[in-house]
């Protein structure tokens, strides 16, 4: 075994890099790892959003899904959703990976998620009833993922609305609250819910110390009772499906199977790295994928950032390309609204300034861009390249945002192509300067364009 590691890491670090100083960049050769007719078996890839969630990846996971072997949530709760469009029926998910749409592949939720029994049974019975198939074969949750409980929920609501209209904007699915008893050490996890007992004797205490922390919100408390019988009812239902998923990635890297990590929300969302406080309570950044799965970095071979042809975000905070009559125009032609809350996303034109520092932050190493049919109308399309803030040029977003909320866009403009593109099946197929709009982007980002998406259906995916 030992001298297998070893021919692998020569292989990987002196190899790899020899092979690629003198094939070119069409064969695939990245420099990273050996190109795929050489091993097919090393790509591992982590998918992350690269802007401030709502890229498309559920779809971008789903085809992507097609030729790995495993796909891992490691991170976020139940507040985000992956829609998914197989042929006429639309799926929706919360915390199921997007690959149990897939026959034969492998689903893990990661210690990294935050976890509320009851969304998943139903999400479990939702899928069932449209004949997808959900086993203990196709399905493995962690035992140690943390519970979200519904004290969370009302502790997140009560804290919107005392913040009033500096209001954070959550989901108030709890997930806030959820991920502080964990940093706080006084969380509930999966191996607790799997020992009635225990869970009923830890769950009584939380329910004692956070009903007073709900009384001090001038809020009800919630009842110890009716948790503790809801809650064991949803045990049993997912107790075929809890197990040790560190160990199993970990013989399955052995195996050599291709395992996809799977993104919820975006790199703005990012709790170190967002736009704080305006963020979600994880690591939602590449990094977020080793910590939450327990996989470490030196086994992850590729980043792919997604983002749109151009920007949205959900709930509060600065946006500094918003714009109303585009996202006017969106809104009218049905697009834009949240899988998870149906909200209207806010809209803007694409900002190379935040996506170059998502880059940054996650080692892109290939892109993903969606959504490109949904400027098939315009004229002229903005790309914003940088920011001022008073006389001052500023290539990267501060991170304090009150300077970010000071922050003007400086656009290019580029020809739109006045023509629909979501009949093209290759990149040769779209009109010129849809083209020249996907290679604009991904000089601006500088990362490799791999895949653009002209429609939510997994056929409407042009691979370069």
């Amino acid at each position: 075994m030992l001298f297998g590691n070893f021919v692998w890491e020569v292989l990987r670090r002196v190899v790899s890099p020899l092979i690629c100083a003198f094939l070119p960049a069409r064969h695939g050769c990245t420099g990273k790892f050996l190109p795929p007719y050489l091993i097919t078996d090393m790509a591992n890839t982590i998918l992350v959003g690269a802007q401030w969630g709502d890229e498309g990846k559920g779809k971008i996971i789903d085809f992507l899904t097609e030729k790995a072997d495993i796909v891992v949530r490691s991170q976020g709760g139940n507040n985000a959703g992956h829609t998914v469009i197989v042929g006429d029926t639309k799926y929706i998910l919360h915390l199921i990976p997007s690959g149990i749409l897939r026959a034969g592949k492998k689903c893990v939720i990661a210690n990294g998620v935050v976890l509320d029994p009851i969304a998943v049974a139903k999400e479990i019975d939702g899928l069932r009833e449209k004949k997808v198939k959900v086993t203990k074969a196709n399905l493995l949750i962690s035992d140690c993922a943390h519970l979200v409980l519904p004290y969370h929920r009302a502790i997140d609501e009560q804290r919107e609305l005392k913040k009033g209209k500096n209001k954070i904007g959550t989901t108030k699915r709890g997930i806030g609250p959820a991920y502080g008893d964990k940093a706080a050490r006084v969380g509930l996890r999966m191996s607790d819910l799997m020992q009635p007992e225990l869970f009923s004797q830890k769950l009584k205490e939380r329910v004692k110390e956070n009903n007073a922390v709900l009384e001090a919100f001038g809020a009800k408390g919630v009842k110890f009772k009716e948790i503790e019988a809801e809650y064991l009812e949803a045990a049993e239902k997912l107790r075929p499906f809890v197990g040790n998923t560190v160990v199993y990635l970990h013989e399955a890297l052995k195996a050599g199977k291709e395992i996809l990590f799977e993104g919820a929300q975006g790199t703005f969302l990012d709790l170190d790295h967002g736009t704080y406080p305006y963020v979600t309570s994880s690591n939602t950044t590449a990094g977020g994928a080793c910590t939450g799965s327990g996989v470490p970095p030196h086994r992850m071979d590729r980043v792919l950032g997604v983002m749109k042809a151009y920007t949205t975000r959900v709930g509060e905070g600065p946006f500094p390309t918003e714009n109303d009559e585009f996202g006017d125009m969106l809104h009218g032609m049905g697009r834009e609204f949240g899988s998870t809350t149906g909200r209207a996303r806010r809209c803007g034109w694409f900002d190379a300034v935040a996506t170059r520092y998502a880059g940054m932050v996650n080692g892109i190493d290939d892109i993903a861009v969606t959504n490109l049919d949904g400027l098939d109308s315009l004229a002229t399309i903005k790309i914003c390249t940088h920011y001022k803030r008073g006389n001052k040029k500023l290539e990267v977003p501060p991170s304090d945002m009150l300077q970010l909320t000071d922050c003007k866009p400086v656009y290019i403009e580029m020809p739109g192509w006045q023509t629909p593109t979501h009949e093209a099946k290759t990149f040769g197929e779209l009109p010129p300067n849809a083209q020249a709009y996907l290679h604009k982007l991904a000089e601006l980002t500088q990362a490799k364009l791999t895949i653009a998406s002209v429609g939510p259906n997994r056929e409407q995916t042009i691979v370069l």
